[in-house]
Order: structure tokens, then sequence, then C-alpha cells
């Protein structure tokens, strides 16, 4: 069965669209707890005080939202974005529940539905996750969805999120967890032209290629930072960040990246997976 488009909210603004991405925030139920050495609860304070000071009229929160998947650690992630008094919707990493996810964070101004409008821009949330398994895979329900919103909203410039990454991001061992099925995504894209970029999380690190005209982008955590183009683990001092994006009423994306001043004190790049 087809998901239905819910919460389409048509907007009067004719202006910039301006985005904050805040992905793999990685929470846990113990707020004291550890990844990396790092707490994730305190650098995920840290980016939203920084994020804070962006102007924004959005929020999109990316996946790996609590580590342990517990229902604690979505009510406190929940408790913080109703703070910034903005829309923020969230969609499921590989290290969430993402029926628990949907129960608990489908409250005030925390969304989990799977699309939105915002003047002629049509943003597209879809779930990679595969139950059990660090990759990705969009299964029949999600292209499906995909290809129903594109043809219902042929008028729209379209920015679809996801959390796992379509397109390789040159190192071995995280691009052995990517989108297993980029390409059915992106027949779907090629019967339609309205999409402008793809956004994604997972990776850990500031990623921007094109496709075809679209933006393609990958984004850094709010804690622990993988180093690029490598074959195995290895973990980046870069402290972390967030990513803006600014959607003109044109189509066109203006972007980048925002990090803390300073690598979070405790990390352990001698880390070897988590």
């Amino acid at each position: 069965m087809t998901p239905k488009l819910v919460n389409i909210k048509d907007s009067t603004s004719q202006g910039v669209l301006r985005l904050l991405q805040i992905s793999d925030t990685h929470l846990y139920a113990d707020p004291n707890r550890t990844l990396a050495g790092i707490n994730t609860l305190q650098t995920f304070e840290q980016v939203l005080e920084l994020a804070d000071e962006h102007p924004a009229d959005m929020v999109l929160a990316t996946g790996d939202l609590v580590h342990d998947a517990s229902e604690s650690g979505y009510e406190a992630l929940r408790t913080r974005f109703d703070q910034m008094q903005l829309p923020v919707y969230c969609l499921p990493g590989n290290h969430d529940e993402p029926d628990v996810l949907n129960q608990t964070l489908q409250k005030g101004t925390v969304y989990t539905d799977k699309c939105t409008t915002w003047g002629n821009w049509l943003l597209i949330f879809l779930d990679s996750t595969k139950p059990g398994e660090p990759g990705g895979n969009l299964n029949e329900q999600e292209l499906s969805f995909l290809e129903e919103c594109l043809a219902t909203h042929p008028q729209h410039h379209v920015l679809i999120c996801l959390h796992h990454h379509p397109t390789p991001s040159g190192s071995q061992w995280l691009d052995s967890m990517a989108l297993d099925n980029p390409d059915a995504m992106f027949s779907i894209l090629d019967r339609h032209n309205g999409v402008k970029g793809i956004l994604w999380g997972h990776i850990h690190q500031d990623f921007l290629t094109q496709r075809d005209g679209i933006r393609m982008m990958g984004s850094p955590s709010t804690c622990i930072q993988f180093a690029p183009d490598e074959a195995d683990f290895k973990l980046d001092p870069l402290p972390p960040g967030f990513r803006w994006l600014e959607l003109t009423p044109d189509g066109e994306i203006k972007t980048g990246v925002k990090r803390l001043q300073e690598t979070p004190v405790g990390l352990s790049l001698s880390t070897v997976g988590y």
C-alpha cells in the first residue's frame, strides 16, 4: 500500500526557504553515555546553540537520531527541537527504530510526515532503513510514494531527503552500507524535471557533487566525524556541525556547513568502530 500524501503545508511565502540540516545525533537513553569518547547529548546541544544563531524557517533531521532507539532518547530529542520554535521534520536512520521514532516524535513542532510544501518547493522524506542492517534500501512502498509525489506536484521544485547515501562517498567501508538500489530511485527522477537536490546523513562528513544538474549533498554529524576517502573505519578530528540550505523561488540551492570551533574534549581517534 502506498503511503498517503500527508501534511502538505501550502505557504503564501514567495521568499527564500531557509533550512537547517541536523543529522546523526546518536543520542542515548542515558544522557551521560558517550560515543568514541564524547557525550553525544552535549555536542548535540552545542550544535543546536550554533544553529540557533543561523536564520531558518525549518529544520531537517536526517536519521540516526537515537543510537539505542530508546523512547526516552527520542523524548529528549523532541524536547530540545521544540525549543527551536521551528517546524522540524525527522526521518529514520539505521540506528533508529522507525515505529518508536514515529510514535514519539510526532508532537508539537516536530513531524515525521512524508512530505511538505513551502511556496513552490516540495520536500520529500524517504525511509531508507532496512530492519537489522546498517545499509539502506528504498522498498517498493517508498519508491511508489516518491513517484506519486513527483507526479502530483509537477510544478514544484523538489528536495529529496533520506538517511543513506545514494552515490559513492569514496570510503570503502561506508560505501558497503550505502543505499543498495539507487538506480531505482534515479530512474524515477529521470522521468520528472523538478528535482533540484538530494540530501542525506549517514556519512558523517561534508560531501557535495552533482548528477544531471541535481545537487547531491552529504553532511556532518552533531557528534563524531568520519574521515573521508578511507578504506576502513577512521575518525576525523573535525568538529561537529550542521548544514544550512537556502532554496530560492527559482529552484536554486545554496548551501554550506557550519561547525563548532573546537573538537569535543575526549574524542578518541583510536576508536575502530561504533
